[in-house]
């Protein structure tokens, strides 16, 4: 697949004048000073609303910022923005990876000032990968590739439906797709008056994109062409633009753009179960249909978002029979050779005597035998190194990270004193302690003057790993003083790290003394 588009467009769009927009250009800074603008990825004019990818001047990193361009004197514009950032703070809280994290929401006043001609700014994780516009740009895509790829996003508008959340994932620039072939909602902030069924529409809306190459809501971008209305007023279903399009999912986005009541898809529970439906009977048809010329390239190999699939059972059972033909070849092998012996052995008429040497242990009977070493009992075992662990942001205290080893309770590691809990700002902080070998561990004890830190242990496979690539094997929150934290299904590890994912009082923490037990051998 091409992608046509790339991260440098600026010049293309033309978001339509106005307060704010002037300054709105690659390397201008808004928000304090804090966020450079690096390139522009569309407008969703239903809100004013620009999107960009930005750098983060304070954590070194980039983030996807919706930027909402107003007047603060246009009473109507100003409290709609409001809204949207209320509904996108309220999103903070609501973490799934078919949505990026907000990491925070500038208001008027609150790192946006009047003089810019922004009402507002939503902060959030960069989604890395490709935008959904570019990927339907030569082509739609094979059914059952349309739908495994909504199946995400339909998975964490269902969640946000449940806590009471509304995402807004009714406009295509909206949405990126990750390096995985998954669609996540890249720049949050729903509309004002978005409601549940405004999503369910979106992701029929989205499923109808990626079948047509169109668009069927009002309010979408000038690149992408508008999807066909019936002389009834009714939009064209999917299968009469597209042969190879199933009944099942062109029903399913009809269905959910729909307003009826009876036959319409009106909650998001009801669409994922509908669409997992149709995925499987797209599945298994795809191949039965003919090749539709210009659905897929006729030079290459067709291209496809969904990794190979990793059937657990399958791969058993071809293990085990692997394993059952080399018992059995070695055998015939053995007996093979077992007669080949015999028949030489027969030939020569000399008469064979065996000997049998004695072992080491039938030699030395009765003398005391060798024993093997004790395996290392249950036991604290100091780390060769230690360092702060801080991914995602400056550091906090990375001079004192000794102190958490150094034998003395007095002295201190420390957490910086932030304005707002975790993770308005980064995930966390920690400390990641770095051993000769490969242990595994049986607890670690945290000693800590901060009741009410939360901390998770987390293993890792290089010293300096991102976030995702560690694995959480305990969670527990600290008490006064000393708590020990149980690793019973711990795997043997170099690296092992202490992880503060909630702040204590006064949003700050502190670390006295980390000891780790090595779990007793068997």
């Amino acid at each position: 697949m091409t992608t046509r588009r790339t991260e440098s467009l600026t010049g293309e769009l033309e978001p339509g004048g106005g307060s704010g927009e002037q300054f709105l250009l690659p390397g201008a800074v808004i928000g304090d000073g804090r966020y450079r603008l690096l390139a522009q990825f569309g407008v969703d004019e239903r809100a004013r609303a620009h999107l960009w990818r930005a750098r983060d001047g304070q954590l070194r990193r980039d983030v996807a910022l919706t930027v909402l361009v107003g007047r603060p004197e246009d009473t109507r514009r100003a409290q709609d923005a409001r809204r949207t950032l209320e509904r996108a703070a309220h999103a903070a809280r609501f973490t799934h990876p078919g949505m990026a994290r907000v990491l925070d929401v500038l208001s008027l006043g609150n790192g946006v000032t009047a003089g810019e001609g922004l009402l507002g700014i939503v902060v959030a994780d960069w989604s890395a990968g490709t935008d959904l516009v570019d990927l339907i740009a030569e082509h739609p895509l094979p059914a059952a590739t349309a739908a495994r790829l909504l199946e995400p996003l339909a998975a964490a508008v269902e969640r946000a439906h449940v806590a009471g959340i509304v995402l807004g994932v009714d406009h295509p620039l909206r949405i990126r797709v990750t390096p995985e072939g998954t669609l996540r909602l890249a720049f949050p902030g729903p509309l004002p008056e978005a409601v549940p069924r405004d999503d369910v529409k979106g992701l029929g809306a989205i499923l109808y994109l990626l079948l047509t190459g169109r668009w069927p809501l009002p309010g979408g971008p000038a690149a992408v062409p508008a999807a066909p209305i019936a002389p009834d007023g009714t939009i064209v279903p999917p299968e009469s633009l597209h042969t190879h399009v199933p009944h099942e999912l062109s029903a399913v986005a009809l269905r959910s753009l729909e307003d009826t009541s009876i036959g319409g898809i009106r909650t998001s529970a009801t669409l994922l179960t509908v669409l997992d439906q149709a995925v499987e009977s797209a599945e298994q048809t795809e191949f039965l249909r003919p090749v539709v010329p210009g659905t897929e390239d006729d030079d290459g190999p067709v291209w496809t978002t969904r990794p190979p699939v990793r059937d657990k059972a399958r791969r058993r059972k071809l293990a085990v029979g692997v394993t059952a033909l080399a018992v059995a070849t070695v055998g015939v092998l053995a007996w093979l050779g077992m007669m080949l012996i015999d028949f030489f052995g027969d030939d020569t008429g000399s008469d064979r005597v065996v000997q049998i040497t004695p072992t080491p242990t039938e030699q030395n009977s009765g003398q005391s035998q060798v024993q093997p070493p004790s395996p290392p009992p249950a036991e604290p075992v100091a780390p060769a190194e230690v360092a702060e662990y801080n991914p995602e942001g400056a550091e906090d205290d990375e001079a004192d990270a000794g102190n958490v080893t150094d034998g003395d309770p007095a002295t201190l590691w420390e957490t910086d004193k932030y304005e707002q809990p975790f993770p308005a700002l980064k995930p966390g902080v920690g400390i990641i302690a770095t051993f000769d070998e490969a242990i595994r561990f049986a607890s670690v004890a945290v000693e800590s003057p901060s009741p009410g830190t939360v901390v998770e242990i987390r293993s890792a496979s290089s010293p300096e790993p991102e976030l995702e690539e560690t694995t959480v094997i305990a969670s527990q929150e600290l008490g006064e003083g000393r708590t020990e934290i149980e690793l019973p299904d711990a795997e043997p590890t170099e690296y092992l790290i202490v992880w503060i994912t909630t702040l204590g009082e006064g949003n700050e923490s502190a670390l006295a003394e980390l000891e780790f037990v090595r779990a007793a051998q068997q």
